[in-house]
């Protein structure tokens, strides 16, 4: 059934004009995009690639073919992957705002709490300028071998889970150990809201909640139930939605501008449509995430717009934290606030108008 999806996507596809007149018979390639992904088939990643490599390979008539290489093929790290971007040996590669921060610090700006308010919001920031000053450092900071094209989503938003108890306000996170990454941003943010950072590898995560080494997490329902956390203990989750799981995809820049104008139009409109693919993807797959998070006994609580105010001002000294102490830290802020406060505006003026 998957090879047929494709083939009809890219059936219909073919049968679109270009500029250069309608587009015939698929021709040998002139140009090769090895892209990774350090996930499987059931990630909304692969979900955006898939379309990515049926929307380039048709749109291009052919002069384009894109290799997928899913998990650990080519690379099993954000430093080594991106390496791999840099030097050529890859061409496209995604990576969390956490597998990047190494080489690209101020790409945690994505997970600063509570600057977008909703989906709607943060998917026009990802569509804006915002994407291109961040483009334009990573450039800069990498010697011009390293370019962002997109920011999509992987995962949904970030939400505070844990054993313990139901959370409702800041006081109700004090004492619990928190897992986090070692990246030092997403540890000042829970010791803000009075709980215990503690840095765990993905992979001990699961036993980690059983020994109670630590006691919750901040991730999307998706990652909770695809790592049957609950069979470990995790039974409450707060949708307090405090940080969009932006994923960040880079491509090899010599090899996106060594092609004609024409190729890299195609590219960057493939990119688009793999940003709207992952946009969707996480929706979708939550709705039945939360139902059998439910039904296996877990407990939702969606704060108040009250509770929700009082985590942000819990927050508020994260941000000051971020800027005093990550390179591009206030430009990059205000950029991503910026970008966020006009969506919202705008989003709202048009709401008022539909609702009339």
């Amino acid at each position: 059934m998957k090879r047929l999806l494709k083939t009809l996507t890219g059936a219909a596809l073919g049968l679109s004009v270009m500029a250069g007149g309608v587009i015939t018979a698929a021709q040998a390639a002139d140009i090769k995009i090895r892209a990774t992904a350090n996930s499987n088939e059931n990630d909304e990643d692969y979900d955006g690639l898939v379309v990515f490599k049926n929307y380039v390979e048709a749109a291009s008539n052919g002069a384009i073919e894109v290799e997928l290489f899913i998990g650990t093929q080519l690379c099993s790290k954000g430093a080594e992957c991106l390496q791999g971007i840099s030097d050529g040996s890859i061409d496209v590669y995604i990576s969390t705002s956490g597998g990047a921060a190494g080489a690209f610090p101020y790409v945690q700006v994505l997970d600063l709490p509570y600057l977008m308010r909703d989906d709607r919001v943060a998917e026009t920031v990802m569509q804006g300028d915002f994407v291109r000053t961040l483009r334009d450092m990573a450039l800069a900071d990498s010697g011009g071998t390293i370019r962002l094209m997109t920011i999509g989503n992987t995962g949904g938003w970030r939400n505070f889970a844990n054993t313990k108890r139901v959370v409702k306000m800041p006081k109700d996170m004090e004492g619990l150990k928190i897992r986090t990454v070692v990246a030092d941003l997403p540890q000042e943010l829970v010791k803000a809201l009075g709980a215990s950072p503690t840095p765990i590898p993905w992979p001990e995560l699961f036993t980690s909640f059983q020994t109670g080494v630590v006691e919750g997490s901040k991730n999307g329902i998706t990652d909770i139930m695809g790592m049957k956390f609950p069979e470990a203990g995790l039974k409450y989750v707060t949708l307090d939605g405090h940080a969009y799981m932006g994923a960040l995809w880079w491509m090899n820049n010599d090899k996106f501008m060594s092609m004609p104008e024409d190729m890299r139009r195609v590219v960057v409109d493939g990119f688009y449509a793999l940003q709207q693919a992952t946009f969707a993807s996480p929706k979708r797959k939550s709705i039945q995430a939360y139902e059998d998070f439910v039904k296996g006994g877990g407990n939702l609580y969606v704060p108040s717009l009250e509770e929700k105010a009082a985590f942000q001002e819990a927050a508020a000294p994260v941000y000051d934290w971020f800027k005093s102490n990550i390179k591009n830290g206030p430009e990059i802020f205000d950029a991503l606030k910026g970008a966020a406060d006009s969506a919202q505006t705008a989003i709202d003026g048009e709401a008022a108008k539909d609702l009339k």
